[in-house]
C-alpha cells in the first residue's frame, strides 16, 4: 500500500463504507491488502470480505468491469468469491474522502482454507488443481464479451508507478522494464493466447476445500494479457522462496510444477496456450519487476531482514541481466 494512501484512508471511511451494505463497525476486522483496505464481516452464520478501493488505483468503470467478470465465471461454473450488493442494491458504493474517494465493495468470503508455506511446496495434487482451474478460467475467457473493459497488461498499476517508486540508483530496473515492455508489445495477441486474466493467482489469493477444490478471490488485477502470465504468476511464487544457493530445488519445484499444473490444465481436452513454455521466463521476469516494484512502493526497506536483503539483491541482478527464475534449467 502507498503510504500516502494508508494516511488518507480513516476510521470514518470504513463505518460509512460498512453501513452502506448495512454492516457496523464493531463487526469489521481488519484483514490488510496491498493495493486495497480488507476488512472481513459476519452476517449470520455466513462470512463476508468489505473492500475499500483507492479512486487512485481503480476507476468505477474498471471495479463495474471487474464484478461483471466475476459474475460471469461463476454462472459459467468456475468456483469464485461472489460480489453481494450494498443494502441500496449496488454493487459499488463510493466513499467521498478530503483527497481521493474509497470505492466500497463486498464479497462472499471464499469457502476452504488457505495453504500457505511451506505446505503449498511440492504439493502435487494442489498444482494439478491450480492446473485444472487455470484452464477453466482460460477457456471461459475465450468466449467472454464484456459489456465493460478491464485495462491491459500496459496500464498495470505497479509497470506504471515503477518511474516514481525506485529511486535514482534503481535505473538500470527501468531500463530492464523498459526492455521488456518493448518485448511484450510485439508479440502475437491471438485469441487463443491472449485474453481476460485473474492477473495475481498465486496461493494467496484462493481456498482450498477439503476435496481439493479451488476457490478464487481478489481479481482486483484482472487484466487483458496472455494466458501465460496467469501460469506464470503462479510458478514465481513458488521458486521465488528459493534463493541463488538453492537452485537445485528451484529446479525440483519447477518440474514438479510444470508436470502436474499441465496435466489439470488439459483435462478435459483442453490445450495449453501456443508458445507458453517458451514465453514463460519472459512473464517470470515481468512478475519479478513487479514484486521489487511493490516492495519498494509498500514496504519499510531501510533495515531488511537477511531473506529481504538477499532476495532484493538476487532480484536486482537478474532483472539487470534480463534472466528468469528459469533460464539456467533448459
Amino acid at each position: 500500500m502507498d503510504p500516502q494512501i494508508k494516511l488518507m484512508f480513516l476510521n470514518e471511511h470504513a463505518a460509512e463504507g460498512a453501513a452502506r451494505f448495512g454492516v457496523s463497525p464493531k463487526e469489521l476486522s481488519f484483514i490488510g491488502g496491498f493495493q486495497n483496505f480488507v476488512y472481513s464481516y459476519m452476517k449470520g452464520d455466513s462470512k463476508y470480505i468489505l473492500r475499500f478501493t483507492p479512486s487512485t488505483l481503480r476507476t468505477w468503470k474498471g471495479l463495474a468491469a471487474e464484478i461483471e467478470w466475476i459474475r460471469y465465471l461463476s454462472a459459467n461454473g468456475l468456483s469464485v468469491s461472489e460480489p453481494v450488493s450494498s443494502i441500496d442494491g449496488k454493487d459499488i458504493e463510493q466513499v467521498q474522502g478530503n483527497a481521493i474517494d474509497f470505492y466500497v465493495t463486498s464479497f462472499r468470503h471464499a469457502i476452504g482454507r488457505k495453504i500457505g508455506y511451506p505446505e503449498c511446496l511440492g504439493n502435487a495434487l494442489l498444482y494439478e488443481q491450480c492446473g485444472r482451474i487455470t484452464g477453466h478460467l482460460h477457456e471461459l475467457s475465450k468466449r467472454y464479451n464484456p459489456t465493460l473493459r478491464r485495462h491491459t497488461w500496459k496500464s498495470n498499476e505497479y509497470l506504471l508507478q515503477a518511474q516514481n517508486v525506485l529511486l535514482s540508483e534503481h535505473q538500470p530496473i527501468l531500463l530492464a522494464l523498459d526492455e521488456l515492455k518493448a518485448q511484450l508489445a510485439v508479440l502475437p495477441v491471438a485469441e487463443d493466447q491472449f485474453g481476460l486474466i485473474h492477473g495475481d493467482m498465486n496461493v494467496g489469493n484462493f481456498m482450498v476445500d477439503e476435496a481439493g477444490g479451488i476457490t478464487l478471490f481478489d481479481f482486483d488485477e484482472c487484466q487483458y494479457s496472455w494466458y501465460v502470465e496467469d501460469i506464470a504468476v503462479q510458478l514465481y511464487y513458488l521458486l521465488y522462496v528459493f534463493g541463488e544457493d538453492s537452485k537445485s530445488e528451484r529446479k525440483a519445484q519447477y518440474e514438479l510444477f510444470i508436470k502436474h499444473f499441465v496435466r489439470g490444465y488439459t483435462a478435459d481436452g483442453r490445450t495449453m496456450p501456443d508458445g507458453w513454455k517458451d514465453l514463460l521466463p519472459l512473464f517470470l521476469r515481468m512478475r519479478e519487476i513487479i514484486v521489487f516494484v511493490g516492495m519498494h512502493r509498500s514496504w519499510d526497506l531501510r533495515e531488511p531482514d537477511d531473506w529481504t536483503r538477499d532476495f532484493l539483491q538476487d532480484s536486482q541482478m537478474r532483472i539487470t541481466k534480463g534472466m528468469s527464475l528459469i533460464d539456467e534449467f533448459f
